[in-house]
């Protein structure tokens, strides 16, 4: 029932403005959970790993509006969405590619639901909590590290990265190297169980941002199983002001 209530709360959200109706016609549905904490991160730049159909770029783009916006998607399917979505906008940059640690082919494991879809396997116990997920296919895609991409000098000085890969998340912070200083913010969906094989669940995220410099500022939109158990979150991260010294 909850979830119900969730999904018609979201519609409504969505219905409401004109440009995520456009959106959602042309097969992306914004992501509105995301707007109260964008509207309170003033940033120039925003890295969206993990692009999918445009449902944070969307969002991110509204509560933002003179924001770059570097994407990335490897899936033909919604990149092709994504690229109706923004044909128009001159400020966003969709790269086909997975965002990794090396540049390299990958094998990624297509959900039958894509926004799912994980370059790690796809566990049970993923299928079971979200029904309709499992796997339907698996394609080679392209890999490579954000650095490829844009180099520290084109970083501004308020910048966000967000990560939302199913499982990768860590892989894909590794591969940013010394260029993850350069942002202010981390925002990455993180899992309190393996919901994907051999990913990073998120005390280890959590773990791996302290550690260089990035500290836990809060844990929005948490999805729970029947039991009331958290299964995960979006955790967002800010820069020690302190920790370069």
């Amino acid at each position: 029932m909850q979830a119900l209530f969730l999904k018609v709360r979201k519609l409504l959200q969505i219905i409401a403005r004109r440009e995520f109706r456009v959106a959602l016609w042309k097969g992306a549905a914004a992501g509105v959970e995301h707007l109260p904490l964008l509207y309170a991160l003033p940033c120039n730049l925003v890295v969206d790993a993990g692009a999918n159909r445009g449902q944070f770029a969307l969002v991110a783009r509204a509560a933002l509006p003179k924001a770059r916006i570097l994407a990335f998607e490897p899936l033909d399917e919604p990149a092709a969405i994504f690229r109706r979505v923004f044909a128009a906008d001159p400020l966003v940059t969709l790269h086909p590619v997975a965002l990794g640690e090396a540049d390299n082919q990958l094998t990624m494991h297509v959900s039958a639901a894509d926004d799912s879809s994980s370059l790690l396997p796809i566990t049970e116990a993923q299928t079971a909590l979200f029904p309709g997920t499992g796997e339907r296919e698996q394609r080679t895609v392209h890999v490579a590290p954000l650095t490829k991409f844009i180099s520290p000098s084109e970083v501004p000085a308020k910048a966000l990265l967000k990560i939302d890969v199913k499982g990768y998340e860590l892989t894909v912070l590794r591969g940013c190297g010394s260029l993850l200083r350069k942002f202010t913010h981390v925002y990455v969906e993180c899992s309190f169980a393996e919901l994907y094989e051999g990913q990073a669940v998120a005390h280890q995220v959590v773990g791996w941002l302290s550690q260089r410099g990035f500290n836990l500022a809060g844990v929005y939109n948490l999805a729970y199983d029947r039991r009331g158990s958290a299964i995960q979150g979006d955790f967002l991260f800010a820069k020690d002001v302190h920790a370069d010294g």
